[in-house]
């Protein structure tokens, strides 16, 4: 299996620094990773050290919207979105409205995901829903309303929650959504058997700070 393919590098720290970021670039050119996740204010930093590696083509940029919490007003979390967009990223993780779906708010938490969409119209689009702090009902009904937005993918957890993916919480999520929709398990993956566990789930993508380890331990 070529784990690497599945793995979004992830560096969301907020001590994260410049070299950190670079050394995270050069790291997934040089493994393979489907890209590097980072902070909205780093991804001009990625797009220029991805360019001049061989694998520009093949790693993406990836940027965070509304993190960790997805309680921005609307039309912060588009206009967060549309300016990662400008400045080179080909994928959105944007944190869905919480509060609003715990409230039972449906259509404001749809509209959330639709503005991020129609800033980002050509860029991957994918949904933290928070899993830790759902209910099962909760989960099928975000995913739900995620996939009615035109997400591309849903994603289990920000990693700085209460708890991250969970192999129960990712069938489900497969179930909900179904064969074609992306699901990224992300959240205290740190071995290639967990890893592994995720995509038997159902996962198509995976957030990881260990990925380099995963991929080693692939190789065991």
């Amino acid at each position: 299996m070529d784990i690497a393919k599945y793995i979004d590098h992830t560096l969301l720290k907020p001590d994260a620094t410049k070299q950190q970021i670079i050394k995270l670039c050069q790291e997934a050119a040089d493994y393979g990773f489907a890209s590097v996740c980072v902070n909205p204010v780093w991804v001009p930093t990625c797009v220029i050290e991805l360019s001049g590696m061989s694998q520009k083509s093949k790693v993406k940029v990836c940027s965070v919207v509304g993190f960790p919490l997805g309680a921005n007003c609307r039309n912060i979390k588009a206009d967060e979105a549309r300016e990662a967009f400008l400045q080179g990223a080909d994928e959105i993780d944007m944190v869905m409205n919480i509060g609003k779906l715990k409230s039972g708010e449906i259509l404001d938490v749809k509209l959330d995901i639709q503005s991020v969409r129609l800033a980002v119209s050509k860029a991957t689009l994918k949904v933290i829903i928070e899993t830790c702090l759902l209910n099962d009902g909760e989960k099928i009904a975000a995913c739900c309303i995620a996939k009615l937005a035109g997400a591309d993918f849903v994603k289990t957890s920000t990693g700085f929650s209460t708890g991250g993916a969970t192999i129960e919480d990712v069938k489900l999520m497969r179930k909900t959504v179904g064969p074609k929709m992306g699901v990224k398990a992300s959240g205290g993956i740190k071995d290639f058997a967990t890893a592994k566990a995720m995509i038997d789930a159902g996962a198509t993508r995976l957030g990881c700070s260990a990925g380099i380890a995963i991929v080693e331990g692939s190789k065991k």
